[in-house]
């Protein structure tokens, strides 16, 4: 991820917990399906804020490990993990997450939610996280995908190249190709979308309004009216997005 794009996302982010279209029950479920116990242990790649980390760990007691590149996601999930009295049971690191090599089989579940760019696409992705899975166990991975085939103006608004994602059937396809076999999946819908993306507007509005001379501000602002009109115009509803649980065939 480009260092601008970086920056954008965290401000965009400021207000959120989750950095993906998931509310907090979505979440919750997601734990309760990948059947999680004391003692088990998680990676999160690209972990963002560790929010699903640091709530496991209190829901479950999990222990994990999270890798994200930015400093002020981390900044705010090691204070998450301090607020839900998990600091010693999650493990935040700096890094990217691309070139993580975590040790082989460590991991009853290793995560990566909304960021198989790492791996530049969902086949590298999953090849990149399956050294650190333990026999047995999962892979979570959070992956858009096309509800609708989408007009020529959405791949545009969104900066998708054609074949980056596909439809829900495809990457079902993708992910048997990948030589994984697909057990369970948690979907984003249209609600969980706009707490996602449309809670970000109010946030970018505020920084607006606050940060007058910032050298981004025109950046900012073409950022937020390109987040606005893409997801009323076409978000909403041709892209889907959702978690996959998924092992090795």
């Amino acid at each position: 991820m480009a260092a601008m794009s970086l920056r954008f996302h965290e401000i965009a982010e400021g207000g959120h917990r989750i950095l993906n279209p998931f509310t907090h029950d979505k979440l919750a479920l997601l734990g309760e399906i990948a059947r999680l116990r004391p003692g088990h242990r998680l990676l999160d790649l690209c972990c963002g804020k560790a929010e699903m980390l640091c709530r496991w760990s209190l829901a479950y007691g999990i222990e994990g490990v999270g890798v994200d590149i930015s400093d002020v996601f981390l900044a705010a999930g090691r204070a998450r993990a301090e607020e839900l009295g998990v600091a010693g049971r999650v493990r935040l690191e700096k890094g990217d997450a691309a070139a993580y090599r975590a040790e082989r089989g460590a991991f009853d579940v290793v995560s990566c939610l909304g960021a198989t760019w790492i791996g530049n696409g969902l086949a590298g992705t999953v090849e990149l996280m399956l050294p650190a899975l333990r026999a047995g166990g999962i892979l979570l991975v959070g992956e858009p995908y096309w509800n609708s085939e989408p007009p020529e103006g959405a791949y545009e608004a969104f900066g998708f190249g054609r074949e980056d994602f596909t439809s829900l059937a495809g990457t079902i396809d993708r992910f048997e190709a990948a030589g994984v076999e697909v057990l369970e999946m948690v979907l984003a819908d249209g609600d969980s979308w706009d707490r996602y993306v449309a809670s970000q507007w109010w946030t970018l509005s505020d920084w607006l309004r606050d940060n007058p001379g910032d050298p981004d501000v025109e950046g900012v602002r073409d950022f937020l009216e390109r987040c606005r009109r893409s997801h009323v115009e076409y978000g909403r509803r041709h892209l889907g997005w959702g978690v996959f649980v998924v092992r090795p065939r």
